[in-house]
């Protein structure tokens, strides 16, 4: 019976990682999910894409008051153009790392992103 239990709760945290890197919405319902089924993989993911979702913001925040015409409002088009061709990386390696159930931090941000957003359990 145990076996069935850790297998429903495997697939539910595999889920929950997945989808919460599916958009905001899917991050909301991946949380609302794991919150009735908690497992550490789902709130590694959770935590990952989280952070990657708060890049993202601030960096269309910042793109659209700093960028602009001219030659510096060419280099931060430039700069938060790239930072978002990086984060879309880092999204389809979180999907393909939540799909294989691994638990591996991405790169350059996944431990800063584990560090920050500990509450997230």
């Amino acid at each position: 019976m145990s076996d069935i239990a850790n297998t429903n709760s495997s697939s539910s945290g595999k889920m929950v990682a997945i989808v919460s890197y599916l958009t905001i919405i899917g991050w909301i319902i991946a949380y609302v999910l794991h919150t009735n089924n908690r497992t550490n993989l789902g709130a590694f993911h959770l935590r990952q894409s989280a952070f990657l979702f708060i890049v993202g913001a601030l960096t269309s925040f910042f793109g659209t008051i700093f960028g602009g015409n001219g030659f510096l409002g060419g280099l931060f088009n430039l700069a938060f153009g790239l930072i978002g061709i990086v984060l879309f990386i880092f999204f389809v390696m979180g999907i393909i790392r939540a799909a294989n159930g691994e638990e591996k931090p991405l790169p350059i941000v996944g431990l800063a992103a584990q560090k920050w957003l500990s509450g997230l359990k």
